[in-house]
């Protein structure tokens, strides 16, 4: 079931809301610079274990409004809480990747955790910056060449091999979102980290990151690991950026077990 949040005036944020009937929730929060399909293979199997599974697009992402501005981890963080609050969601698992595990991370620190009974961090962007030469890489691609840029970090987001018509459907969700949106929030990995936060996170945390990572090195997580008090860091031997569809199995049952 998709709709609509209004977070702000004139702009709504687009939610997808799988099994609504589900007796434990999963907020699912995509990375940069996909979408909430990103997770078709968790949509496709936990909500038929009971599981309600709902995925939102970032403003300027997906299917959601793409206004000039708010692309910063503060109003993207405050995006989560508005949803949290239309939903009424309460005692639910939040599940974050990459840039979208960032945005995790801030909402947890600047809500305290509001509604979160559980915190899982997939290849997360933290504790720090993305360095300024890659991220301004990344920029002048989407500035010039957005479509060759998404090909490239395409080519860079997976360790095992994966099938053409797989590689087009993943570029195809950068593809969906706009192009000020792409720039914007690079420039936000580039110029905010969230080292601060992480020491505000209490509640229990399961860390997932793919050891061959070559966008959000490993080491990253074992300091994340080191930083968040209640955590634990499971390394995914066959994964890069991409575990929940790389090793779609072992991290679908490693959910299972961790949220219970």
């Amino acid at each position: 079931m998709g709709y609509f949040v209004t977070v702000e005036p004139g702009v709504r944020i687009y939610v997808e809301d799988v099994n609504p009937e589900g007796n434990k929730t999963i907020l699912f929060i995509h990375g940069w610079p996909l979408n909430h399909n990103q997770y078709e293979y968790q949509f496709n199997v936990l909500p038929a274990m009971g599981y309600r599974c709902i995925g939102i697009d970032w403003r300027g992402f997906g299917n959601s409004d793409k206004p000039f501005t708010g692309y910063n981890f503060d109003r993207l963080a405050d995006d989560i809480h508005a949803v949290v609050e239309a939903l009424q969601l309460e005692d639910f698992t939040l599940a974050g990747h990459s840039t979208g595990g960032a945005i995790s991370i801030r909402y947890m620190a600047r809500y305290q955790g509001y509604g979160v009974s559980k915190l899982v961090l997939i290849d997360a962007q933290s504790p720090y910056s993305v360095q300024e030469e890659v991220a301004n890489m990344f920029i002048s691609g989407s500035l010039n060449d957005r479509p060759k840029m998404l090909q490239g970090l395409t080519d860079l987001f997976f360790f095992q091999y994966i099938t053409g018509p797989f590689s087009d459907w993943f570029f195809q969700q950068g593809l969906q979102a706009a192009g000020w949106s792409t720039v914007a929030v690079m420039n936000t990995l580039r110029d905010e980290n969230v080292y601060y936060d992480l020491d505000k996170i209490l509640v229990p945390t399961l860390i997932i990151h793919g050891i061959h990572d070559k966008i959000v090195p490993f080491e990253r997580a074992q300091e994340t690991n080191a930083l968040i008090k209640n955590s634990q860091l499971v390394p995914f031997q066959y994964s890069g950026h991409a575990p929940f569809s790389e090793e779609r199995d072992k991290f679908n049952q490693l959910l299972i077990q961790f949220i219970g």
